[in-house]
């Protein structure tokens, strides 16, 4: 695995192009160092010579000596003492014609000067690299001008080993400061490397590529929605199954969870556990945890199983209601036999009758009213139902619901849960108990209407009553309580409808839904 990097932690192949990137710019800055300092030290020995030459060409002794019978008897003295004090390895001074006055090869004296002089005859300064009697050598000409006229030329020159060591002189701190430099850089890839590979877990490339794809496959295969969120509250993950029980749209990542349906409770960050709550169209149960210093937010659509539990309290109401009438059925079964054994044949076939009259003209006025067999059904069985709790349910001789103009289901929500209400608040208020459900269609508009006799609602309870969890209800069993209610405004929401609570004494309400398809006769 060693000699595969291929297969090597991703933290791993990281710090090993980091610490290859490092060596390369640290050896290219040293190299650039280098050669930076050779030019300087090129320089540095140019200026040098060039302002000796300089300095020599001014002493009136070089002056004077230039026109003396034996010029190198008084030149040759000087010259080699400025050499020595210089520290330069030549100063020669020479005729316009090039022979050497001065030299410290004095064999060299009265031999030509090896190196360009036309420069300086023409009265100009120069500097240049040229190989002569002592090697190569970084060397400078000025020429020794009296009345305006060049009567010689001073050469100073410095010897490119001279230069060379004293580069060489500098190279061990060059070389110690790329060094530290390559040791801080090689120590902050550590630390950044040792950073990742915890991040990473120590996984390689292919790893983690397999890992996002096994990850990302079961994130868009689950039937829970999911959701990830920063702790800013931003959204940071999101997958199909919640984009579809929220109706989020496409570029969702990165925006606040406020702005998201839900985002009231989400973003609170507090910890739920299977709640319920309520979105446009949607029952979901919220599960939200802490995780990562962000949260994790699961929703299960709870809405099909609610329209199950509906029917099934639907179901259980008209076995109720069954109950109910077959209790009363017997009672008054009894009734009649014990009249019968008492021989008061008339006074039993009196009674008989009038029980299965008053029964028929309910179903008959139920029926009549309403064609929706099962809105029919639901009143039925809740007629029965209050009843039972001593409430009187009526229905307005005026009522009628044509047949399709609603969802069933929907009615059956609608209508089950403002009776229940109803019911719930006239068994808490003083006799008389009543509840009144009057229903008609105007204007293309369906309007249901459920009044009760009990104390009714207040300003604020009217704005929380549509609320999930709100309820009225003080006893202990909290189960299902403050449901039903939002369930309603749920319902007419979603077939954009409205509903509206009144009343003075009892609570009045009114639901207006838009009719589902016109009604013929």
């Amino acid at each position: 695995m060693a000699l595969r990097p291929q297969e090597w932690s991703l933290a791993r192949q990281l710090f090993a192009l980091q610490i290859t990137v490092v060596t390369v710019v640290v050896a290219a800055g040293l190299g650039a160092a280098v050669a930076q300092a050779e030019h300087s030290t090129e320089e540095g020995a140019e200026s040098r010579a060039l302002a000796i030459a300089h300095a020599v060409a001014a002493t009136p002794d070089v002056r004077d000596g230039l026109s003396a019978p034996n010029p190198t008897a008084v030149l040759q003295p000087h010259a080699e003492n400025v050499r020595q004090a210089t520290s330069t390895d030549f100063v020669v001074v020479m005729n316009t014609a090039g022979i050497r006055y001065t030299h410290p090869d004095t064999t060299q004296i009265g031999k030509k000067f090896l190196g360009h002089i036309d420069v300086a005859l023409r009265g100009e300064d120069f500097t240049e690299t040229y190989t002569g009697t002592l090697g190569p050598s970084v060397r400078a000409v000025v020429p020794i001008s009296l009345d305006g006229t060049v009567r010689g030329l001073v050469s100073v020159g410095i010897k490119r080993s001279a230069i060379d060591k004293n580069l060489q002189g500098q190279l061990p701190a060059l070389a110690l400061a790329g060094a530290l430099a390559l040791l801080v850089a090689a120590g902050g890839t550590w630390l950044v490397n040792r950073r990742l590979r915890r991040q990473t877990h120590d996984l390689g490339p292919r790893q983690l590529s397999r890992m996002y794809a096994y990850y990302d496959a079961v994130l868009h295969a689950v039937h829970e929605g999911l959701l990830l969120l920063d702790r800013d509250g931003r959204v940071q993950l999101v997958n199909d199954e919640a984009r579809r029980l929220l109706g989020l749209p496409p570029d969702v990542v990165g925006l606040p969870v406020t702005n998201l349906p839900l985002g009231e409770s989400l973003g609170k960050g507090e910890e739920q556990t299977d709640e319920i709550h309520l979105t446009g169209d949607r029952v979901l149960v919220v599960n939200q945890r802490a995780a990562g210093g962000g949260s994790v937010v699961t929703l299960r659509d709870h809405t099909d199983l609610q329209a199950l539990t509906g029917e099934l309290d639907s179901v259980r109401g008209f076995a109720e209601s069954l109950r109910s009438a077959a209790h009363e059925a017997s009672n008054r079964l009894h009734t009649v036999v014990s009249l019968i054994g008492l021989g008061r044949v008339p006074e039993a076939l009196e009674f008989a009758t009038g029980e299965l009259e008053l029964s028929q003209q309910l179903a008959d006025r139920v029926v009549e009213a309403v064609e929706e067999p099962v809105l029919v059904a639901l009143l039925l069985g809740k007629v029965a139902q209050a009843s039972e709790r001593g409430v009187e349910l009526v229905l307005d001789p005026e009522a009628t619901v044509p047949p399709g103009v609603a969802d069933p289901r929907d009615l059956v929500t609608i209508v089950g849960n403002l009776i229940d209400n109803a019911v719930d608040a006239a068994v808490a208020a003083p006799p008389p108990r009543r509840v009144e459900v009057a229903a008609w269609v105007s204007e293309e508009e369906l309007v249901l209407e459920v009044a009760d006799s009990g104390t009714g609602l207040d300003a604020e309870q009217v704005e929380q009553a549509f609320a999930r969890g709100w309820s009225t209800k003080t006893d202990e069993r909290l189960i299902g309580r403050g449901l039903g209610l939002a369930l309603v405004g749920q319902a007419v929401h979603r077939h954009g409808g409205s509903i509206d609570v009144t009343g003075d004494g009892g609570a009045v309400f009114t639901v207006r839904l838009p009719v589902r398809a016109r009604v013929t006769a």
